[in-house]
This record gives structure tokens, C-alpha cells and sequence, in this order.
């Protein structure tokens, strides 16, 4: 039994760690070497969500059961599960990014100015997880991850597929769906710099 126990644990962190890495690479991260600061593009065209054949057909299935347990619920949900982008999962991303660089060598901010290079995030899948208190899973986005010159979008940096980053907290307590895929893009923020600050060192 214990020997199971250790051969599961040994063969969920390879999943894991199989997942925080970036696949289908062109570019490097050595090409971002010396760049101070990032705009950032979200992207949430066309996402997938596991289980339904388009993100039309989820909204519909989760307002209309909603809607049947209480009149105007459907569109709050509606409304919830687009607001939380600009106001959950980007400042999520931003914030997780930018306290990896305590002396502030690297940024990132949408509608950055300053900034002569673009780091496009096309999320492709997003899946919500939940939790009923006695179960729980946590959510999971796949992402597209493009690095450009702003000036001159065909000048490509960087670019490749983050899958299955995960996102989960409040030590178990996490039974906001927004809340829970935020940490996803948090997580993914956590990944893209540390690809950086291995090639500054």
C-alpha cells in the first residue's frame, strides 16, 4: 500500500511539472534577455470548454439552470463569467508576475505605453473545476503564449502552449469558480517568469 501511495504521488507530480512547462516552442526565452517591460493582450477567442461543443452552448446550460431555480440568475451568471476577466483573471496575472521581480527589472501591464513588446495570452481551454465542499477539482486553463514586438507584430520572440495549469487556494475553501481560474492565470504568470529569470541569471 505504501509503495502505491508513493508511486501516485511520484506520478501526479510528473503530470504536474509535465504541466508548467511550455510546449510546441519556437523562439526562446533567451530573446526576452534584457526586455524591462511587457504590454500584455488577453485573448479568450474561440476558448474551448471541455464537455460542450462551444463556450455559446456552456453559458446556455448554465443560465437555463439557473434560470430555473431563480428568475435573473442565468444573466448574472452570464455577466459574472465575462466580467471576471479584465476584473479577476488579468490583475490576477499581473500582480502574480510582477511581485516575481521584487526590484521591478521586469513589467507587465495592459495598455502599456512604454512597453515595445507584447506578450499576447490566447487562453484556448478553460475548464472551472468546482467544489462541494466534500469534492473538489481544481480549474485548468490551456494557453497560447505569443511574445512580439508591438511596432512589428510578425517579429516573433517567443511563442508556445502552456496546458493544464491549474489553479486552486484558499486552502481548500475555494468555492468561487472565478476565483478558483484566476489562480490559473496567476500560476501561469508564475511560469512565464520563471522562464525569464532562468535566462537573466
Amino acid at each position: 500500500m505504501k509503495k502505491q501511495l508513493i508511486l501516485f504521488i511520484f506520478l501526479l507530480s510528473t503530470v504536474v511539472i509535465s504541466a508548467q512547462k511550455m510546449k510546441d516552442v519556437e523562439g526562446s526565452f533567451k530573446n526576452l534577455n534584457g526586455i524591462t517591460a511587457f504590454n500584455l493582450e488577453f485573448d479568450y477567442s474561440d476558448v474551448q470548454i471541455p464537455k460542450f461543443d462551444s463556450e455559446n452552448d456552456f453559458l446556455k446550460d448554465k443560465m437555463d439552470k439557473r434560470e430555473k431555480k431563480e428568475a435573473g440568475a442565468g444573466e448574472i451568471f452570464k455577466k459574472s463569467w465575462f466580467d471576471d476577466r479584465p476584473n479577476r483573471y488579468e490583475p490576477k496575472f499581473i500582480e502574480s508576475f510582477n511581485k516575481r521581480f521584487k526590484n521591478t527589472e521586469v513589467r507587465v501591464d495592459k495598455n502599456f505605453s512604454d512597453a515595445k513588446y507584447t506578450i499576447k495570452i490566447h487562453t484556448v481551454r478553460m475548464y472551472a473545476g468546482y467544489n462541494v465542499g466534500v469534492v473538489r477539482r481544481n480549474s485548468e486553463i490551456d494557453a497560447v503564449i505569443i511574445v512580439y514586438e508591438k511596432a512589428n507584430p510578425s517579429t516573433i520572440l517567443l511563442s508556445g502552449k502552456y496546458s493544464k495549469v491549474q489553479g486552486y487556494g484558499a486552502m481548500g475553501y475555494d468555492y468561487d469558480s472565478g476565483y478558483r481560474i484566476s489562480e490559473c492565470y496567476a500560476k501561469l504568470a508564475k511560469n512565464i517568469a520563471k522562464g525569464i529569470l532562468k535566462v537573466s541569471k
